[in-house]
């Protein structure tokens, strides 16, 4: 309803997820998925060559098999959304009308509009927001296991321009952080060339042990204003992220081995502001749109 690019739009049902809420319930108010980002700008880092509006054949992954795979061509059977605020003081409400199918593309825009609705799909009671987004989790977990050692999760995305606009392209499991977190993409809407990775993980429900993990990207290349494929490969001993192909970062050792053989749900989101930024000043936002071409995952054979 609200890309204006005169594009040929699809309009999505509302689908109301119903997620596992153990980690809401805590008794101590605990971190959220993503709440313990310290917030810091992005930090100096090699510039790393991209390609814009780079592809993957699939016919060079030799030694992997396709598991799961969505290019938007019709609707978003194959994902729950998210209804409701969320966390890390996000300024938010997620909701369907925000989800498109855009020529084969999956638009999610964020708004700026009040809105009443629930605090958290897993907390009804009603709060003002002054924007909405669209958020979706696929409804098939994904796991590097004994039974398959690695797990390559990927998707092919343009990301918004705008202050305080926060897409990300990641997957967790419940109870959070028990059985982990990846955060393949992070990026900040008034940073055109950069964007973030990270991991977390603990054995406590609320309680992130992982500290220091962030893996900060430069490119040679707008992410804002042409596609790019972001990526991990999750193995029992590291998490490897790759853009456009090459490979930017390597978590190993710490708590990396903890996530093996838990179970995780991809999630692509935009948020609205929260504590990803430093010196937020909200009078300076602007509302973007995050488009997504396709999202696959394989195993390795």
């Amino acid at each position: 309803m609200l890309i204006t690019n005169g594009l040929n739009k699809i309009f999505l049902p509302l689908v109301v997820s119903f997620f596992s809420i153990s980690c809401q319930k805590a008794t101590v108010k605990p971190q959220t998925p993503e709440e313990t980002i310290s917030g810091r700008p992005s930090q100096p880092a090699p510039v790393v060559h991209g390609i814009c509006d780079n592809d993957v054949s699939e016919s060079t992954l030799t030694g992997w098999t396709k598991i799961f795979e969505d290019d938007f061509a019709t609707n978003l059977a194959k994902w729950n959304v998210w209804q409701g605020g969320a966390y890390n003081n996000e300024l938010q409400m997620y909701q369907a009308n925000n989800l498109q199918i855009v020529n084969g593309n999956l638009a999610i825009s964020a708004v700026k509009e009040t809105v009443n609705g629930p605090a958290t799909p897993f907390d009804a009671t009603p709060k003002t927001f002054n924007y909405t987004s669209g958020r979706i989790e696929s409804l098939t977990n994904f796991s590097a296991s004994a039974s398959i050692p690695k797990i390559r999760m990927m998707a092919r995305i343009k990301l918004p321009p705008g202050y305080g606009m926060w897409p990300a392209f990641w997957s967790y499991g419940d109870p959070w952080p028990m059985q982990g977190e990846i955060d393949i993409l992070e990026g900040r809407g008034q940073e055109e060339f950069k964007y973030q990775t990270n991991y977390f993980y603990g054995k406590t429900a609320g309680r992130n042990l992982v500290r220091g993990a962030e893996g900060f990207v430069t490119t040679d290349v707008s992410l804002q204003s042409c596609y790019h494929v972001y990526e991990v490969i999750w193995s029992q001993n590291s998490l490897a992220f790759y853009f456009d192909g090459q490979l930017v970062k390597t978590n190993s050792g710490g708590y990396v081995p903890g996530l093996f053989g838990k179970s995780e749900r991809i999630t692509l989101n935009l948020a609205v502001g929260g504590n990803f930024f430093s010196n937020f000043n909200p009078s300076l936002i602007q509302t973007g749109t995050m488009y997504v071409d396709w999202v696959k995952v394989f195993k390795s054979n």
